[in-house]
């Protein structure tokens, strides 16, 4: 059973519907929508079909359900090279880095928890994107779930209740129809 990713209909680029176990949800993709050319600092989701990696997770603002998926506490010197002439582009590093990196530990709660995709990574190709996770949507006052760099978001709630349901073997299809 894979998770299916497609844009929404007649919507935002950003906005697209997460399919999973035969139900949908809303979810938020990249502020350029899904493109099949992906490259870093695009604003774009991949199109493609990835791996569910590992979970990562803030344990001291939540407390992650049983999942059979590799599950590791997020640090507060985590973070993700973004950098494609880096030799770790695309790789999880410790904070400070010599070179451009994500820092994991945020204030806004976006990866309180956040399950990374295999894309780009076996190996990662400099320019083609790095930092592609399923993670919390940044939802807005009025409901409306905004943009994310690339990655797709849904509902803290949301993911947090799906978690469980992930496994291992796992796919997500990331698609433009």
């Amino acid at each position: 059973m894979d998770l299916i990713v497609t844009p929404a209909p007649e919507q935002q680029a950003h906005r697209g519907t997460l399919v999973l176990f035969g139900e949908n949800y809303d979810c938020a993709l990249g502020r350029t929508g899904i493109r099949p050319d992906k490259h870093e600092g695009d604003g774009a989701t991949p199109v493609g079909r990835f791996a569910l990696r590992e979970i990562r997770y803030r344990a001291d603002r939540l407390t992650l359900p049983d999942t059979p998926i590799l599950a590791t506490p997020t640090g507060k010197h985590d973070g993700w090279c973004d950098d494609p002439v880096d030799p770790a582009y695309n790789r999880a590093v410790a904070l400070p880095y010599g070179a451009s990196a994500e820092r994991m530990w945020r204030d806004d709660g976006l990866y309180d928890l956040l399950v990374i995709l295999g894309q780009n990574d076996a190996p990662p190709v400099a320019g083609l994107g790095s930092a592609i996770f399923l993670h919390c949507a940044n939802v807005g006052n009025d409901g409306e779930l905004g943009p994310t760099e690339g990655c797709i978001a849904l509902p803290r709630d949301t993911l947090l209740a799906l978690v469980p349901r992930l496994t291992p073997d796992m796919m997500i299809d990331i698609r433009t129809d």
